[in-house]
């Protein structure tokens, strides 16, 4: 075809030989002939001979040539075509106006096909139709009808093509029933063709009954009539009604084909339904059907969506045909599943075969580098995009900005976002979450405001990112606001998003809240119940969490790993080491589940904190079949605090054998040796860190403050607030120690003591407010030797007449009683801002705290909000008081 256009409307020796006769009703003839069967090139061929021979067109010649053009996709040439026209003086014939206006419409320009439209000196229903059909295929939906009513109004009577070209832009219920009422009222029910459209946008709609309903009043039906219901209940997932309609069409002789099976296939890969999905392709392959490449992608992304990989390959590589399409199904397909590795590797083989990608093929070979975190492969991927001048779009730049965060490069991702000059909702998504990741909390909730005011509606993908940034930051008065907007813009119940309240209510501390968002979940998954029940275990409630895992198996869920890994993680931090090792060995023995590495990791942990570590060790040498780093640092704290030495040195000795990578590792080892006074080691193990290039990191401790993550480190003053923190401090320092003179930690304090203290702590939140405590693993350190910030001395000194709990950035919490820090209690709970707990016997009756009147029982609950530097009242029936800052 590329060959021949440059001989359209020249002189040149045509490709077909010439007409015999050269009047202008036999080359209209053929040239109407050739476009009929397809042959548009030819017919534009013999026009240019028409041309060349000087033979007149008619007034049926130009329409003819006017479809080969839009079938061929030639503007210009269906330009000059019009030029032509107006020449002989055909451009105000109905005939070739209303295929102008056909032709136009094809290429969308609505406003050329208006003017030849208004030009036109006499209109009948084909030209009404065709301007009509302009604007519906334009999604100018009140155009096209306000052009219906005008012809209404000028007394011509519309046919059923004037029907189904308005039927083609309907996207609401209303105007279609109004069509449906104007298809009764001229007579077109016995029109197939109509009551197909008028079926078909039924059910596009979700109105099943409707489309059913007009279906079964439908005297004649033929094969698309049939298909079309079969797709309205695809679209709406009744697979049962499907296979009725099956069965019916066999009844009455009607044979289903390629488009009946299709939407049958898509509709067991929109449920995911293998078993249904393998029916539908038996019945296919029973009736004969030839396998188009339609078909065949069909069943490649149903096979994949129900997580049968193998399916799909055999099906993908008995292909003889493969197109873009195809390619493209199996490289998404892949990435969804998580092989992302075999997806670039389809992607290779794409581009070696010279098959020339789509924008979604680079949007899904994107999608897998950033699963796998290949910035490189990524970058080159984005290269060839700029060198080929590849038109990209919004998908295919949201991957971009997925694939430069993911791998850490947010300001490539933040230019490529800001570079857009479209976005939708999975673009706004890409970059918050890119945020969240990297722990820019105030940056991702300012994206999420700049989202809102532009109008882009959140989804349930912008709420689970937010929350999961909020539970690992641990800003719990963020993840409340997130929650209310989720309350307000009506984004629940959603299963994803109840799951992420429950996460974030857990890991920020509000244990209570998590339970009753569970418990108003309308139903529970296996992720859902994971999540309440490590909830219970890293606060403390290791009791109540094999009672939701109890509860969990009556529902009749089978566990999987994850619920596994939760409820021995909770046994490990709450000491149940005979109930834990019970579910370890329920693993296999009830549900046939073979133990991974974490889970046995954690039985390790289990044992470890029980002081029995001979038991551990023998455990871990045979269940591990190659040495662990991690675990072998469990073993080696615990035989230190045994006083193991014999099984100390063993395992210090597998440390250095593995060469580990992690300065931490090398800290545990010098500690040991140093417990069993072994200087020389201990000096080699120093001397090996440093030859590696490794270097001990220094305590350090962060909080969150307005959405930005402060950092500490012990023994640097490098901090912009430094010299107004630590005169802070010394007043704390002071004024804790003059309460201490007055107070015992045993007594029972008195409520104007009790307004001191708490004046003392807004003190300090006057400084820092929003606060977040965080520190790093100690890797057997004491308390004591976290970094002199003023948490330390807030917990340290403060500590003598309050109970704290420190949330460490491991998930686990120390409580800090009367100065003490009690490591023996299996670490309680987490909290996720600097908040005090002061518990004090009081009277009961009416108390005034700095001018306000408020009620105590025998015990209560104070907390000092540093976000508000508001002090809180909790009662039991979890009323709350709000005492205001004087």
């Amino acid at each position: 075809m590329n060959k021949a256009r440059p001989h359209f409307f020249n002189h040149a020796k045509p490709t077909v030989p010439p007409p015999h006769s050269t009047t202008a009703a036999t080359t209209t003839t053929i040239i109407n002939r050739l476009s009929s069967e397809g042959a548009h090139c030819h017919a534009l061929l013999t026009y240019t001979s028409m041309l060349r021979t000087h033979t007149p067109p008619d007034r049926y010649t130009f329409p003819s040539l006017l479809k080969a053009c839009a079938s061929l996709k030639l503007l210009s040439h269906g330009i000059s075509l019009h030029q032509h026209a107006i020449a002989s003086g055909f451009s105000s014939d109905q005939y070739t106006g209303s295929s102008l206006i056909n032709f136009y419409g094809k290429f969308g320009n609505t406003c050329h096909a208006r003017k030849v439209f208004d030009r036109l000196p006499d209109r009948n229903v084909v030209s009404w139709t065709a301007i009509i059909g302009c604007y519906s295929r334009a999604d100018d939906v009140y155009a096209a009808f306000c052009l219906y009513n005008r012809m209404r109004n000028e007394g011509v009577q519309p046919s059923g093509v004037t029907m189904i070209a308005l039927l083609y832009g309907v996207s609401n219920v209303a105007l279609l029933q109004c069509l449906h009422a104007s298809v009764i009222h001229y007579g077109f029910l016995p029109a197939v063709a109509v009551m197909n459209s008028m079926l078909n946008v039924y059910s596009k709609l979700g109105r099943i009954e409707d489309a059913s309903g007009l279906f079964e009043s439908m005297d004649v039906k033929d094969i698309v009539s049939w298909n079309s219901l079969v797709g309205g209940f695809a679209v709406t997932g009744y697979i049962g009604m499907i296979v009725q309609l099956l069965y019916r069409m066999r009844v009455v002789g009607v044979e289903p084909d390629q488009q009946t099976f299709g939407s049958l296939v898509s509709a067991a890969a929109r449920q995911s339904n293998l078993e249904m999905g393998k029916l539908v392709h038996g019945q296919i392959l029973t009736a004969g059907i030839d396998l188009d490449v339609q078909i065949k992608t069909s069943l490649i992304v149903m096979y994949f969506k129900c997580g049968n990989v193998d399916y799909a390959f055999q099906i993908f590589e008995r292909a003889a045909d493969k197109d873009v399409v195809l390619w493209t199904a199996m490289i998404s397909g892949l990435v969804q599943n998580e092989r992302a590795t075999k997806a670039l590797a389809l992607f290779h083989s794409m581009l070696t075969l010279q098959v020339i990608p789509s924008t979604a093929t680079f949007a899904s070979a994107l999608a897998a580098c950033a699963q796998l975190g290949s910035f490189n492969l990524g970058a080159s991927i984005h290269g060839h995009l700029l060198r080929q001048r590849v038109s990209v779009d919004i998908p295919t730049h949201n991957s971009l900005v997925t694939l430069y965060a993911k791998c850490g490069h947010l300001e490539q991702s933040s230019a490529i976002f800001n570079m857009m000059q479209e976005r939708d909702v999975v673009s706004w998504n890409a970059i918050i979450a890119g945020h969240a990741q990297a722990g820019h909390l105030c940056e991702a909730l300012c994206l999420f405001n700049q989202m809102r005011k532009t109008f882009q509606r959140p989804d349930f993908i912008t709420a689970v990112s937010l929350l999961q940034m909020c539970a690992c930051t641990g800003a719990l008065h963020q993840g409340k606001w997130i929650h209310n907007f989720i309350v307000r813009n009506c984004l629940e119940p959603c299963l994803m998003i109840n799951t992420a309240l429950v996460d974030m209510y857990s890991k920020c501390g509000d244990l209570h809240t998590a339970t009753k968002c569970f418990d108003r979940m309308p139903q529970h998954d296996l992720v859902s119940w994971s999540t309440i029940i490590a909830g219970y275990g890293y606060h403390g409630k290791g009791e109540t969490a094999l009672e939701m895992y109890m509860k969990f198996l009556r529902t009749g869920l089978e566990p999987n790993h994850v619920i596994f890994l939760s409820i021995l993680s909770a046994c490990s931090h709450n000491g149940f080491v005979d109930k834990g090792m019970s579910l370890f060995h329920s693993m296999g023995k009830d549900f046939g589940i073979v133990p991974n590495l974490e889970h046995c990791a954690c039985v390790v942990d289990l044992l470890c904190r029980a002081s029995r570590v001979k038991e551990a060790y023998s455990f871990y040498k045979r269940m591990f079949p190659e040495p662990m780093v991690d675990v072998l640092g469990i073993l080696l704290d615990a035989s230190r605090k045994s006083g193991d030495k014999e099984l100390g040195d063993i395992l210090a000795k597998d440390i250095l054998m593995l060469k580990p990578a992690d300065s931490g590792n090398y800290v545990q080892l010098v500690h040991s040796y140093a417990s069993m006074a072994r200087w020389d080691s201990a000096g080699e193990a120093w001397i090996q860190m440093r030859s590696l290039g490794l270097r001990k990191l220094p305590g350090w401790s962060s909080i969150e403050l307005n959405g930005t993550i402060s950092t500490f480190f012990m023994d640097h003053s490098s901090h912009s607030q430094y010299e107004d923190i630590r005169l802070i401090l010394i007043s704390l320092v002071k004024e804790s120690r003059n309460l201490g003179k007055i107070f015992k930690p045993e007594a029972v304090a008195r409520l104007m003591r009790v307004e001191e203290i708490l004046k003392v702590l807004i003190t300090l939140a006057d400084v820092v407010t929003k606060a977040v405590f965080k520190r790093p693993n100690s890797r057997g350190e004491c308390c004591n030797e976290f970094p002199e910030t003023m948490w330390y001395f807030l917990l340290g000194k403060v500590g003598m007449f309050t109970e704290c709990l420190l949330y460490d950035i491991d998930r686990k919490a120390q409580r800090l009683s009367h100065g003490v820090c009690k490591k023996s209690v299996n670490f309680i709970t987490q909290v996720p801002r600097a908040s005090l707990f002061i518990k004090k016997s009081l009277p009961r009756g009416e108390h005034k705290l700095q001018g306000k009147l408020f009620t105590r029982s025998d015990y209560e609950l104070f907390t000092l909000d540093f976000g508000t530097a508001e002090i809180t009242q909790w009662h039991r029936l979890w009323g709350r008081y709000v005492v205001s800052k004087n």
